[in-house]
């Protein structure tokens, strides 16, 4: 079935929390004190820039990272943005004032659902989503899947797309591959629009932007270039995702937004990480790409983290290719020879 856990993907998380618990245990408060030095380094002596804009989405790694601004310079050098667009949850902008009203720091709402309308966003997206759900109209919602069972065979991965009907009626369908191209391409413009936003406030301020990336984002490709993937500093690109929620226990992170599953928050219906790009749950993951990391064949990894060899083979496969299919997204503008006197940071 499309998108949806079985019972022993859930067992395997379970497991999972345990171990991460010691494979990934870090000093919180050496950590904060750590990325709170860097930030300023980076700030006064590299970027030459008064303080921090952080685009604020009401989840962990955004909020850990806005945390971890205040820490490094103050809130009166901190400026929150909260972006809501017509497909955002509502939830999502009521966690980030709660956080940015803690901090202390000041913030403004800017609503893109305009901006983004104006661009062709959703309509780009629509008619692509027409051409495989023809009927699709006002009032549906959509999102993108990929199959639930990954791990358990060698098929390459085939996206699928799920809709709900104005009455509530909901199917999956398989996507070609140029809908799901021009899908993502117009949803992309989400990410962008928010990222000129964030530099807009920048250079009005004379502050530097912060990526929100973790350690699995980053690695794996999971941003959009020139949009979420763009950034003067990225304080959490080396911590994996379990170690950002030990940072956010540790600088006082509400739990309504700790406890919440980690969202795309792209797409008109709700939808997961896990359902859009990684082929298990974040702490699993975590402990896969670590393990991976750490040079560990499939059998050693299987023994630790509660998955089978196969299924650690697979996971480790799913993680080259997205090294090697996502490593542009890494690349800066490519030169036809070095222009020697500019010497990059």
């Amino acid at each position: 079935m499309v998108g949806v856990r079985t019972e022993k993907q859930a067992k395997a998380d379970s497991m999972s929390h345990a171990s991460g618990r010691d494979l990934l245990r870090l000093d919180a408060g050496v950590e904060v004190g750590r990325i709170a030095d860097a930030l300023r380094t980076q700030l006064g002596e590299v970027l030459h820039r008064r303080g921090l804009v952080v685009g604020m989405s009401g989840g962990v790694d955004s909020s850990v990272c806005a945390a971890l601004a205040v820490q490094a310079v103050g809130p009166k050098r901190v400026f929150g943005l909260f972006m809501p667009e017509r497909d955002s949850s509502s939830e999502s902008l009521l966690l980030a004032r709660e956080l940015a009203e803690q901090l202390g720091m000041k913030w403004k709402l800017e609503d893109l659902s305009a901006t983004l309308d104006a661009i062709g966003c959703y309509q780009r997206r629509d008619e692509a989503v027409r051409r495989v759900v023809p009927e699709y109209g006002t009032g549906w919602a959509c999102k993108i899947l990929l199959p639930g069972d990954r791990l358990e065979t060698d098929r390459l991965n085939v996206y699928y797309l799920a809709v709900r009907s104005p009455d509530g009626e909901s199917r999956t369908v398989r996507l070609t591959a140029q809908s799901y191209l021009e899908i993502v391409a117009a949803t992309n413009f989400k990410q962008r629009v928010r990222k000129m936003m964030e530099y807009h406030h920048a250079d009005r301020l004379h502050y530097a932007v912060v990526g929100t990336p973790n350690r699995l984002e980053y690695d794996q490709g999971f941003f959009v270039k020139g949009g979420d993937g763009l950034a003067d500093v990225k304080p959490i690109a080396h911590l994996y995702k379990t170690q950002v929620y030990q940072l956010a226990e540790h600088l006082n992170v509400p739990k309504s937004i700790t406890t919440r599953p980690p969202t795309t928050d792209t797409y008109s219906l709700p939808q997961t990480q896990e359902e859009f790009y990684f082929s298990l749950p974040a702490t699993t993951m975590d402990l896969v790409l670590y393990a991976r990391n750490a040079g560990w064949t499939p059998e050693v990894a299987a023994g630790k983290i509660g998955l089978r060899a196969d299924q650690i083979e697979r996971a480790y496969a799913d993680i080259e290719q997205k090294r090697s299919t996502t490593g542009y997204l890494h690349a800066g503008p490519q030169l036809v020879e070095p222009v020697t006197e500019i010497e990059v940071a």
